[in-house]
């Protein structure tokens, strides 16, 4: 089977134009552009997608940039990994990373570091954060729908064998 080159292209809103994208994708050589008209943090974009349905071993994924494709550093590295998985070639036209060059693999391996550092900051932060929260006697999670005595009072009721414990109470309660 032939290999093909797809190009994708994205716009935060139909009031934009992909244009420019277009033209640097077909001088770039790619058969078929995906065009999708969504802000990068969406998770799921149709033509994306599509794309990714459509896309086979031996085949080219294309871009004119880097945050054209990805939401983020590690949504970026998870699917470039995913190209890698399939077989398929990547290549960003701005930053010119291209998979298929040594110099693009080392580009793309920095990437994925820095994706693991950014997780790794982003819990640090958090855990430091609970546990000031923890230290100041915050207590997480969401406020509590019963108070303890109504607890003890639900507890009760359910093993003194009241059948009517949610009529009274007015909370349905699973207790153990």
């Amino acid at each position: 089977m032939e290999s093909r080159t797809f190009g994708y292209a994205r716009v935060s809103t139909t009031d934009q134009n992909p244009d420019s994208q277009i033209d640097m994708l077909t001088a770039a050589g790619c058969d078929r552009i995906f065009v999708d008209y969504a802000s990068g943090a969406k998770e799921h974009r149709p033509q994306l997608d599509l794309m990714l349905e459509m896309l086979r071993e031996g085949d080219q994924c294309v871009c004119v940039r880097l945050d054209r494709l990805g939401r983020s550093v590690q949504n970026l590295v998870a699917l470039i990994n995913r190209f890698n998985d399939m077989g398929v070639q990547f290549k960003s036209l701005t930053e010119q990373i291209d998979t298929t060059t040594p110099g693009g693999v080392l580009i793309f391996n920095v990437f994925g570091a820095m994706a693991q550092f950014e997780r790794d900051l982003i819990r640090e932060r958090t855990n430091a954060g609970l546990k000031a929260a923890r230290a100041r006697g915050r207590k997480g999670g969401r406020p509590a729908r019963l108070t303890a005595d109504q607890v003890k009072e639900v507890r009760r009721k359910y093993d003194g064998g009241t059948m009517t414990v949610f009529c009274q109470v007015g909370v349905l309660v699973l207790v153990m």
